[in-house]
This record gives C-alpha cells, structure tokens and sequence, in this order.
C-alpha cells in the first residue's frame, strides 16, 4: 500500500490506474500492508479519502494475516495482545479471547502507544510459557518527526529480556503472502507482488514462487539494488508503468 498506491496520503502516479484496470478486467487482488494499527474498514476509508476505491475485504495487514494463522494453529484459544485496534479486531473476528491471565499467546504489533508496563507484563507471561507472535519485524515505522521505534524493535527487547524469539507472520514470511493467495484463491504461477521494499515485498514475493515488481516510489532506490542477492523480474520507475501489463489474457 504505503509507497506503492499512496505516499503520505496523496495517491502515487498511475495507482488509481491500475486499481481501475484491476477491476475493469475483474482480476483478483489484494492490498497489502505491514501495519498493523488499523482496521481494513480504517484502510480502506483512508484509500478512499485520496480517490482510491478499494473494499475492505481487498485488503491484506499483518494483523488479518497474523490472526488467520494463529487460528488456524490453535482455533479459539487466548491472547495477550500489544497493538492497536488493527490487531485486536482480527483476533476478535477468528474468535480470539483478549486476557491478561495465563494467555496461550503474547500477539506483538504496532503501536503508537508502547508502555513499559505492558511490556513488562509480556515479558512476564512469555517466562510463564505463553507462545510468542508477532505482526511483523519492521524495526522502524515512518512518522512528520523522523522514524519510531515500531514491532521488531520491541520484539527484540522482549526477545532480550525472556530468551524467546518471536514467529513474525508478516512480510518479508511467505506465510503472509500464502495467506493472501488462498484468500483469493489464487496460484503463485499465475500471481505477480509489487513492492517498493527489496527486504520485505520483493523477498517475499521470490520465496512464495510470485513474479516480482520493484517501484521506486517508496523505500527501495535502484542504486540500493546491488546490496541485495536476490532481484525482482522488473523495476519500474512507478506503478504507472504496470498498468499496460493487466491484460484480459
């Protein structure tokens, strides 16, 4: 989403394009996201305010992705959760009960609010023997001041602090992308990633079998290419240049 479609809630070049092509040619698809803050209602509100129409049911977080997989390991168990309203939401919706008191799970996400009694609190239940999950690794976030502390970072501290490392669900885990086909029941042969990240978006997109796009309208420069081992089938200035590949074949 952020860097691909929109960048600091203006569309990006040739996004409201290509979602219309999209959808004009009734192909299948999903919106991804790394964050997880909000609900897809939130997302897709926030896509709409900068003319992009996409449903919240087209829409793929780590919070969805997390929550789906947590269920289908253990259905209807028990999670202390540190996050936002994103992650809580889709845990809810699997059937999810929220506690403080002997969880199955301590669930990490992002939040804009990190206490140090909340991850006081966690470090405590992951020594007592709850299972450890996390949203994503992404160890900064974006903000107008500069980058924050965001899930990796305090994954690492509770990681430090109880000897336990996290299961991380989302990008760069093929698990999310995975998630994401069988959602639209799609196959990988027939199913192309667009990324502007090389270490999230393109790397998962390789290792779950997907043609692979780079934009440079977000995170990835083309001279940071060459710090990588790994390349995606194409890099295009913006997603503009993609819109012509949607064909009705």
């Amino acid at each position: 989403m952020d860097g691909v479609l929109i960048h600091e809630e203006v569309a990006l070049p040739g996004a409201k394009e290509f979602v219309s092509r999209l959808q004009e040619q009734d192909k299948e698809f999903l919106v991804l996201t790394n964050n997880s803050i909000y609900t897809r209602r939130d997302l897709s509100t926030r896509l709409a305010d900068v003319g992009l129409d996409i449903p919240e049911e087209r829409i793929w977080t780590s919070a969805v992705a997390t929550a789906q997989f947590l269920s289908n390991q253990v259905p209807d168990a028990s999670a202390y959760v540190i996050g936002e309203a994103g992650l809580k939401t889709a845990l809810h919706e699997v059937g999810y009960t929220l506690t403080d008191t002997d969880p199955d799970f301590v669930v990490l996400g992002e939040s804009r609010t990190y206490s140090f009694q909340n991850i006081t609190q966690a470090v405590q239940l992951i020594d007592q023997g709850a299972r450890f999950v996390a949203t994503n690794p992404d160890a900064t976030g974006p903000s107008p001041e500069g980058p924050i502390p965001a899930t990796g970072s305090v994954a690492s501290l509770l990681t430090e602090a109880t000897g336990q490392d996290p299961y991380f669900v989302g990008k760069p885990n093929p698990v999310m992308i995975r998630s994401g086909l069988n959602r639209i029941r799609a196959h990988s042969e027939s199913t192309a990633m667009v990324g502007d990240r090389m270490d999230t978006d393109v790397v998962a997109g390789i290792e779950a079998g997907l043609t692979t796009y780079l934009v440079l309208t977000g995170s990835t420069d083309r001279d940071e290419l060459t710090e990588y081992a790994y390349r995606p089938n194409d890099v295009v200035e913006s997603i503009a240049e993609l819109v012509e590949t949607i064909s009705s074949g």
